[in-house]
């Protein structure tokens, strides 16, 4: 499958070279303003095509494209790529609202071309043992689910910090990862109750800022659902990453170790007992990016579940709307 590559900075390089060494698919094509990102995007394909645009690369009748720009551009470079035929990978988040993601997905359904986004997380081996403990009926009836991700960082893009061309802070950045895995790990249940509370340099939230702090709460179903994600917390490490799940008959625990951005541990906790069901290494970056080059290779096309993508960006719409409303 001959795909084109929009954006080949550092995640879409990683992305672009998970692609590759799937073998099913080939770079056609690249297109990248930066001259160094693009010097290394054409290391990994030596006989890819250098674009000036993004119409251009579509003028070459690609099988796909993968999309790694801000995320002001995300939903019309998708809109575009799906209605000249292409399928679509495209970093998160997909849309700077739920009205976007509709968008996209409404695009894709009428192409019939296969739409991914790079919901990563889903693809841990911390996070399937989480799902197949669910599966099992291990964990008796979820009632609760704690979500973190707090990063000692920021984000080191001027546009992260505009409103206009991000759609918002930590929570649009980070907790669009949280919202995804839970829903996902629930079966996307409908969402009720929610509340938030975002803050900007320990202050609340003013419409014109983006948060750097965020908590929100809701109910999934029967599942009452807390989550929380900042940018440059005092945190005491790099980063703090974790879930858990408690039911009447056990929890899941998700966490980092070490503070780490990639290494995950999962513990089945039963009472007072625990046993730990996944440790590190896990190379489990680029996996949601060959999965979907992998799909793409069988002939896969448009998949209802394309829907949840819309779902959670619902639920990041009614925490944003929820900080003005009360």
């Amino acid at each position: 499958m001959r795909l084109g590559f929009l954006g080949t900075g550092w995640i879409g390089r990683h992305r672009m070279e998970a692609m590759l060494a799937t073998g099913a698919v080939t770079a056609a094509a690249v297109c990248e303003p930066g001259e160094a990102a693009l010097a290394d995007a054409v290391k990994l394909a030596p006989d890819t095509v250098v674009a000036p645009s993004l119409d251009a690369m579509l003028a070459m009748e690609l099988d796909g494209v993968v999309i790694a720009t801000p995320s002001a551009l995300h939903a019309d470079q998708s809109i575009a790529a799906l209605q000249a035929g292409c399928a679509v990978f495209c970093q998160k988040p997909l849309g700077r609202d739920a009205g976007e993601v509709a968008r996209v997905v409404e695009a894709a359904r009428a192409a019939d071309r296969l739409l991914g986004v790079d919901l990563s997380y889903r693809y841990t081996e911390a996070t399937r043992a989480v799902r197949d403990l669910l599966a099992e009926g291990a964990l008796g009836r979820v009632f609760a689910a704690d979500l973190v991700f707090h990063n000692a960082y920021g984000p080191d893009k001027p546009w992260f910090y505009d409103r206009a061309q991000s759609g918002g802070g930590c929570l649009i950045d980070l907790g669009v990862h949280l919202v995804d895995q839970v829903l996902w790990l629930l079966g996307f249940p409908d969402v009720a109750d929610l509340s938030a509370s975002l803050r900007a340099g320990g202050e609340p939230l003013a419409p014109e800022q983006v948060e750097d702090y965020a908590i929100v709460a809701f109910r999934a179903g029967d599942v009452d659902v807390r989550l929380a994600c900042s940018w440059r917390l005092n945190a005491g490490q790099e980063a703090e990453i974790g879930l858990r799940l408690y039911g009447t008959g056990g929890g899941a625990i998700l966490r980092n170790v070490g503070g780490s951005f990639y290494d995950f541990a999962v513990d089945h906790a039963t009472g007072t007992a625990h046993q730990t069901l996944v440790t590190p290494p896990d190379d489990w970056g680029g996996r949601a990016a060959a999965d979907w080059a992998r799909r793409l290779a069988a002939g896969a096309r448009f998949e209802a579940a394309a829907a949840d993508f819309i779902r959670s960006a619902e639920v990041l719409d009614r925490a944003y709307a929820a900080q003005f409303t009360g």
